[in-house]
């Protein structure tokens, strides 16, 4: 409900000018998320850069899988 006295809100009407130009900004904005979700899945995928944030924890993956690798000898 939009307006106060319980009847919706009128909507105005719009000309396809304002629906192309919405468009095009929902485009534009669009492209701007899909690239930053590119970026963020590349720094998330790169094994170095968990490397660098967390090196204890690499560490103690690495040996903790040497282990049961070797323990199966």
């Amino acid at each position: 409900m939009g307006a106060s006295n319980g009847h919706p809100k009128p909507v105005t009407p719009r000309t396809s000018a304002m629906l192309r130009a919405d468009i095009e900004r929902t485009r534009a904005e669009l492209a701007t998320s899909v690239s930053a979700l590119r970026e963020e899945v590349a720094v998330a995928a790169d094994w170095r850069e968990w490397v660098r944030r967390h090196p204890y924890t690499c560490v103690g993956a690495a040996l903790a899988v040497g282990y049961l690798l070797g323990s199966r000898r």
